[in-house]
């Protein structure tokens, strides 16, 4: 049986679309050089896919820029023209586009408010609105994040605030334990000389008597009462 006969029209499925792309073009490249070698003819093959992808083709013996030159010779006709055409075009849509803008602008502003109808001036209200919206949800989002942020600097100076207080209160107990050690060593040594054998009383000098060392007194016989202390 013989194939069917394909109706020539778009393809609607997008895979079915580019899966016949790829082989057709493929087919197109394959004809191109054939047709460039068999006949030694220049040719020049230029493809863009409904994506806005480029395929080219030129004969091995030129370049598409070649063929392009010669074929501006041979038709008369100059590309640079056409650019200025569509660079004149997309200046005006440009500037129009500009032109609503503004005057867009102008109406957020409460501006030219005359030329709009009931229904623009409805709706432009409720763009305000929704826009006012969005401004107040935007400013509570920054006042909670500021105030989160106060939160944490006020826990970090309380807990430096903290650290300060023992590190006066250690260094305040350093300083009145070196002032009471020398009191405490004084008390030792009074202590210690308290226990000195060589220390006198008064209680402990009376038991001392004094002895005449002068041999005549010895021999007189003189008696003298003892010297007591």
């Amino acid at each position: 049986m013989g194939r069917g006969k394909i109706e020539i029209k778009r393809i609607e499925n997008t895979t079915n679309r580019q899966v016949t792309f790829s082989k057709r073009r493929g087919g197109l490249l394959k004809k191109a050089h054939e047709l460039s070698v068999l006949c030694d003819a220049e040719l020049g093959l230029i493809i863009f896919s409904s994506t806005g992808k480029l395929f080219e083709y030129s004969s091995a013996t030129s370049s598409m820029r070649k063929i392009i030159e010669r074929y501006q010779k041979v038709s008369g006709a100059r590309l640079s023209e056409f650019d200025n055409q569509h660079l004149f075009c997309e200046m005006t849509r440009i500037k129009n586009e500009n032109e609503k803008l503004q005057t867009s602008i102008r109406h957020m502003l409460g501006e030219d408010l005359t030329s709009l109808t009931m229904t623009e001036l409805h709706h432009l209200e409720q763009q305000l609105e929704v826009a006012a919206n969005r401004v107040r949800t935007r400013k509570n989002q920054l006042m909670l994040q500021q105030l989160d942020n106060l939160r944490r600097k006020e826990r970090l100076l309380e807990e430096q605030n903290s650290h300060l207080c023992r590190l006066l209160a250690e260094h305040q107990a350093a300083v009145e334990g070196v002032v009471a050690e020398p009191m405490i060593d004084f008390g030792v040594f009074c202590q210690s000389e308290a226990r000195n054998p060589l220390h006198l009383t008064a209680q402990s000098m009376q038991g001392f008597r004094l002895q005449p060392t002068q041999p005549n007194l010895q021999e007189s016989g003189m008696q003298r009462p003892a010297l007591q202390l």
